[in-house]
Formats: structure tokens, C-alpha cells, sequence
């Protein structure tokens, strides 16, 4: 098998590849003057390939369906997809909208699909494919419960979310609990842990993305305000887009873990072990 990363996922790449003890395979990425991307592919040979790409942009949508054009001539064509942008939208809300989710997904010609923790599960249906999502919540766990924290408790930011806390801390003896917000007043919100005291607690909270990071924030200011000893947060996939570090720093956060399915500054754990894995089980 080789193992062929794009743009957007080459240190996650090289370390799936290192999990499968094989050499990554060497790209060229460049653009032309008017900034379309050229992407090759520097092997000629034919063989089964991975191909491991997230498509956080639009680009990086392009220059995974370049890398597929380019092995067309592969026996076997897996793709991972470790953040698949646009998946939030994956239904009609209004009229006259796409199911933009599906239309991506229809343009991806692989023999499997693999996803990291893909925000709507339902997108899996729209591939040609055969596709699966990998959990990267217990690799957050491990970690997490390395920290030696002071009586940690992991929390969802609400209760849709509570099955990523309890498979966080399913395998790593953590207590979890979500988030209640009530409004009292036209102005007054609290929002606590719906079962469990954080008084003098450090408490995770952990979502599969973080983008802006509003929410985050405002939890962040309140959990403090009750008593909290630090505040962190852990998500799949760090979008963390415009200013929403600098907010979540300003809101007191002690620190921000995440997975390299978008790999920025805080992608502390790699989820190259949960992808090789899943190679190795086909």
C-alpha cells in the first residue's frame, strides 16, 4: 500500500504511514499564476493507494479530487477524509437550498471512504462508497488522563454531545456530564453541570470541533465563575476560525486540546494510529 497525503494532511500522512512502517509517498503542490493548483504525484508506480486529505478548504477539496484522478490507475483507491468540510450542511433548511454535504460527497470516486469523527453521521450515505467513521474520542481520553489533572470532569457544551464525553471517558475511569444553560431573565444565563459540582474541579469541555468558539468562551466564564479550578477544552477538529483563540485565551481557557484532523498549533494528539488501524483491518 502507499500512503499519499495531500496539502492539508502531510504530517498526518507521514505518521500513518510510520504507524504502518512504510515510506509516505512524495507529492509536488504548487500554483499557477492564476492560482489554480497543480498537484503530482512524484511515483509512478501502480498500487494500492491511500490517499489522506482533509478538506478544510475549498482548494483542499481540489487537490484531493486531483490526487484521485491521478491514481486512476490503481487497483484500489481508499480515501481518508479526517475533516470533511461542508458536512454541517447536510440537509435542506430552507428552499432552493443544496444538500451541499452530498454534492461533495458525490464527487469522490474511491473504492472506501474513511472519516474522523464526521460532524453528521447521515453524510456516510451520500458516498459511491463504502464509507466508515473512525472515533477519535478515546485517543482524546488517553491524553486527557496523562495530564494528571486535579479530579478531572470531562463535560459536552450540551446534552446532544454527551455520547463524545462518555466515549472520552469510557476507557480512562473520567466522570462526565454536560452543560445546562437556563435563562432566568431577558439577560441572566447560567449555565452548570447538569449532574456533578465543579467547585475546585478541572474541567474539560469537549466537542468534535471547535470554529469560532463563542459558545466555548462564554461556558469557559461561567464554569470559573462557580467555582471551577482551570478550564480546558478538547475537540476532534480545531477549526478555531478568525479571532476564536484569541476569545477562548481572553475567556480564561487553560489550554486547548485537539487532534491533527486539521493540523494546527494546538493538534497535541495524533489520530495516525486510528487511521492505520483501520487500514490494516481491510
Amino acid at each position: 500500500m502507499k500512503i499519499i497525503g495531500g496539502p492539508a494532511s502531510q504530517a498526518l500522512s507521514s505518521r500513518v504511514a510510520r504507524e504502518l512502517n512504510i515510506e509516505p509517498t512524495v507529492c509536488d503542490f504548487t500554483k499557477f499564476p492564476d492560482g489554480e493548483l497543480y498537484s503530482r504525484i512524484l511515483d509512478e508506480d501502480v498500487d494500492e493507494v491511500t490517499i489522506i486529505q482533509s478538506t478544510t478548504t475549498d482548494s483542499d477539496l481540489v487537490a484531493l479530487l486531483q490526487l484521485i484522478d491521478a491514481c486512476e490507475d490503481s487497483p484500489v483507491i481508499n480515501v481518508v477524509i479526517p475533516y470533511m468540510g461542508y458536512a454541517r450542511q447536510d440537509k435542506k433548511f430552507k428552499s432552493g437550498e443544496p444538500i451541499t454535504a452530498r454534492a461533495i460527497a458525490r464527487t469522490i470516486n474511491a473504492d472506501r471512504i474513511f472519516t474522523v469523527n464526521i460532524h453528521e453521521s447521515s453524510v456516510l450515505n451520500y458516498f459511491n462508497a463504502d464509507a466508515f467513521d473512525l472515533d477519535a474520542s478515546r485517543l482524546l481520553g488517553y491524553h486527557i488522563r496523562s495530564l494528571n489533572l486535579c479530579n478531572p470532569l470531562i463535560v459536552s457544551p450540551d446534552k446532544g454531545a454527551i455520547a463524545l464525553a462518555e466515549n472520552t471517558a469510557a476507557d480512562v475511569g473520567l466522570e462526565y456530564d454536560y452543560l445546562e444553560k437556563t435563562r432566568h431573565s431577558g439577560d441572566s444565563v447560567t449555565i452548570k453541570a447538569k449532574n456533578v459540582d465543579v467547585m475546585n474541579r478541572d474541567i474539560i469541555i469537549i466537542d468534535d470541533m471547535i470554529a469560532t468558539g463563542g459558545t466555548m468562551a462564554e461556558s469557559i466564564k461561567l464554569l470559573k465563575s462557580q467555582g471551577a479550578k482551570d478550564v480546558y477544552l478538547a475537540c476532534v477538529h480545531p477549526v478555531l476560525a478568525r479571532n476564536a483563540v484569541l476569545r477562548l485565551y481572553n475567556a480564561g481557557v487553560k489550554d486547548i486540546i485537539a487532534t491533527d484532523t486539521i493540523e494546527k498549533v494546538q493538534s497535541c494528539v495524533s489520530v495516525a494510529p486510528l487511521i492505520a488501524n483501520a487500514l490494516r483491518s481491510i
